[in-house]
């Protein structure tokens, strides 16, 4: 299966399809930092959705200012009005640059001529819901704890041609507020830096596993029978 993962540096969702022997590379603005000859450096937007994938994975789009908890930094109430704050050091045309940006991203990729599309983002606010396809349907969302891995982090996946993902390695959660609760909570604690927005959308190895086989074989399936 030719296969493009989208939008991640890490290389974590490219080496699980690679496991299953996929013929897959990915692409980001950044290097891989694996350093894999199998990474594009370029804008997903640029005409690589366009070169016969089986199966696109857009890992972490742009989409600070496309989901709910970021709506407060682009409106007051109602849409569009004048927001209480802004974070600082930031004008309202940076949000509306980053929110146009994270449209055109989103947009490009559930368009793109592939038959089998999954997109990692979070549930969107009114505003960037406003902007989306009318086919674009209600996110499917998952935990990293249900594929073996102990952390929290509600997962949005928009899927078009894919089913949803199912459960592999569902952890016993921990008691609320104990020590090993707070550990799952990590991606939530992070301190605020430079590094902070990377490590927060790192893919979840085990989650990504579970991808690659799930969407991977329900991809052989459909070209077999064709």
């Amino acid at each position: 299966m030719r296969i493009l993962i989208a939008c991640e540096t890490s290389g974590i969702a490219r080496r699980a399809f690679m496991a299953r022997g996929h013929n897959v590379w990915s692409c980001d603005l950044e290097p891989a930092e694996d350093g894999s000859n199998r990474h594009m450096i370029c804008d997903v937007r640029d005409g690589i959705l366009q070169d016969g994938w089986d199966l696109l994975c857009v890992m972490h789009p742009p989409c600070t200012r496309l989901c709910r908890s970021g709506r407060r930094w682009m409106s007051g109430p109602g849409k569009w009005t004048k927001p209480k704050l802004l974070p600082r050091g930031r004008t309202l045309a940076d949000m509306r640059t980053e929110f146009e940006l994270g449209v055109s991203v989103f947009t490009a990729c559930w368009q793109a001529p592939i038959d089998r599309v999954a997109i990692e983002n979070p549930e969107m606010n009114d505003l960037a819901r406003d902007r989306m396809p009318a086919d674009l349907p209600a996110p499917h969302m998952v935990q990293p704890f249900w594929f073996g891995e102990p952390a929290y982090k509600n997962t949005g996946w928009y899927l078009r041609g894919l089913p949803p993902l199912q459960e592999t390695d569902r952890l016993t959660e921990p008691e609320r507020d104990s020590a090993e609760w707070k550990r799952w909570n990590y991606v939530h604690r992070l301190p605020p830096g430079p590094e902070r927005a990377r490590l927060r959308s790192r893919s979840f190895p085990g989650m990504m596993a579970a991808v690659a086989k799930q969407w991977g074989e329900h991809a052989m399936r459909q070209v077999r029978a064709a």
